[in-house]
């Protein structure tokens, strides 16, 4: 690998003194694989997964066996009485969009307890936009309880927010654009017991997006209503094409499978073409995968903080996501680590993108995405607002290599712009 990198030979000392300390963490994620493999390849077992199941639909694609199977094996690995796995979902905002308008109504009130949520699901909400159909128009109100200073749960501030009119309890289990831990399953097991104690009807949604097999149990084992997620993110396993799901409560799967499709349509219908194959076969590989990128991540944050950077997590921490993010002291020496990450990129490595306005987005963004699906974020990824404080945000890789060989291409990126004071 470092022959095909200018400063290879300087870098190798220190990314073979880096991988002796990370050794130990990584063989701890080896055991987390073996965990979750198991539960997903128990769960074809026990749902009798055969060929015939991987077969195309077309049409309404009724008696779509695949997809009703699929649905099962979703609702057994993640803890729920039942799912919905579906191409037709173009993004986890999407995703996450479908559920809201399927639980919320007219006077109902949806509190996002970890603060405000991602920058896209703003204009959903209602916070920015107008005449959109956002939940705003369509009379839900909103509130958030902000995090404390460190990150942490505000619970005195969440007690005296919910009311009568709660109807939805949002908690977004990764950090989205802002420096602070992802929340693990236990820590939102605490959040949903905390409000349910409260208020008992009240209907607690996770955005699972970017933590899925990041542990050995999901958000609907502690008692979560519904988990809600991407298949371009870590259950696609880096194969599928497109599509989300859903897992939870039957009572509240219903009403989002109704809004997905139509009143009295619901998840009995919606051909699935060709993606049952890639949606099966990503789900199995999905746990190796992860945990491949969440070695990258360890080696990538080891790596820079070596190099001075502040990271979070720091390498030695645990992990609830496969984001990894990087503060850098200036918007140019974070605009070179990024077009760096692109480099490394299987795809596009010849391009260098540049930050812009995109839809959803309040803020320029640059986006590194050298991806065989575009903006599929279980493959290695690096984005980042461009605005104060300066953070980086790196996510994905199939593998540990090309995490590993991202990194060091960004690296080498910044010594080559001067964005960083390395001394060989």
């Amino acid at each position: 690998m470092y022959s095909f990198l200018k400063y290879g030979d300087n870098l190798k000392p220190i990314v073979v003194e880096i991988e002796a300390v990370i050794d130990q963490r990584l063989k701890e994620i080896n055991h987390l694989v073996d965990y979750n493999q198991a539960k997903v390849l128990r769960a074809f077992k026990n749902n009798q997964v055969s060929d015939f199941h991987l077969n195309p639909s077309t049409g309404y694609g009724y008696d779509d066996m695949g997809r009703e199977t699929l649905d099962k094996i979703y609702a057994e690995v993640f803890g729920g009485e039942e799912a919905i796995v579906r191409p037709h979902i173009v993004s986890g905002t999407h995703a996450l969009a479908i559920g809201l308008f399927g639980l919320l109504r007219p006077g109902d009130e949806l509190l996002y307890i970890t603060g405000n949520p991602y920058d896209t699901l703003e204009e959903v909400i209602g916070i920015y936009g107008e005449n959109m159909g956002s939940l705003k128009e369509w009379g839900i109100t909103y509130q958030s309880a902000s995090l404390l200073e460190n990150g942490s749960i505000d619970y005195q501030q969440i007690a005296e927010k919910i009311n009568a009119k709660t109807k939805v309890i949002a908690i977004q289990r990764s950090r989205g654009y802002s420096w602070r831990s992802s929340f693990s399953v236990d820590e939102i097991g605490e959040m949903v017991r905390f409000v349910k104690e409260i208020k008992p009807d009240v209907i607690t949604f996770v955005d699972n997006c970017y933590g899925e097999f990041t542990e050995r149990q999901e958000p609907t084992d502690v008692g979560a209503d519904v988990i809600v997620g991407s298949l371009i993110k870590n259950p696609g396993g880096g194969l599928a094409k497109s599509g989300g799901y859903f897992v939870g409560k039957r009572e509240h799967i219903k009403k989002i499978g109704y809004r997905l499709t139509a009143p009295g349509i619901g998840t009995k219908v919606g051909a699935m073409h060709s993606h049952n194959a890639d949606f099966y076969q990503g789900l199995f590989l999905a746990p190796h995968m992860v945990g491949e990128a969440i070695k990258g991540s360890i080696f990538a944050a080891a790596l820079l903080e070596k190099l001075g950077f502040e990271t979070n997590p720091k390498w030695s921490e645990p992990r609830y996501d496969i984001i990894q993010s990087v503060k850098f002291d200036q918007a140019d020496q974070l605009i070179t680590f990024i077009q760096g990450i692109q480099m490394g990129a299987p795809v596009d490595a010849h391009v260098t993108p540049e930050p812009n306005q995109l839809p959803g987005y309040q803020d320029p963004v640059i986006m590194a995405a050298g991806t065989f699906v575009q903006g599929a974020s279980l493959e290695l990824s690096g984005d980042a607002p461009i605005r104060e404080p300066f953070i980086g945000y790196i996510q994905g890789g199939l593998t540990y290599q090309h995490v590993k060989w991202g990194i060091l291409t960004a690296v080498e990126n910044m010594i080559e712009r001067k964005a960083i004071s390395f001394n060989f």
